[in-house]
C-alpha cells in the first residue's frame, strides 16, 4: 500500500474549534492516517493509505460545517 497525499480547499473555517472540527471529521474516513489543517490559508492536506474520493472528503468537510472549494483538489 502507498501513502497518498492531497491538499484540498476549505471555506469557512475562522478559529481553532474550526481546525478541530474539520480534523476530526476528515480523520474519522477510512484509511486516512493524518489531517493537517492549515487555518490560514484554508488549505487541508489529508495523508492517506489509500486514495480517498472526494466526495468522501467533501461529505466529511460538510458534517463539520463548513466546505470543500470545488475543485480544489491539489497534490
Amino acid at each position: 500500500m502507498s501513502e497518498q497525499t492531497t491538499s484540498y480547499a476549505v471555506e469557512g473555517m475562522t478559529c481553532s474549534h474550526c481546525v478541530d472540527a474539520v480534523s476530526t471529521e476528515v480523520g474519522s474516513i477510512e484509511g486516512v492516517e493524518d489531517v493537517d489543517v492549515d487555518l490560514a490559508t484554508g488549505r487541508v492536506t489529508v495523508r492517506s493509505t489509500r486514495v480517498v474520493p472526494l466526495d468522501e472528503v467533501a461529505r466529511a468537510v460538510d458534517e463539520a460545517g463548513y466546505h470543500l472549494v470545488d475543485g480544489t483538489t491539489m497534490t
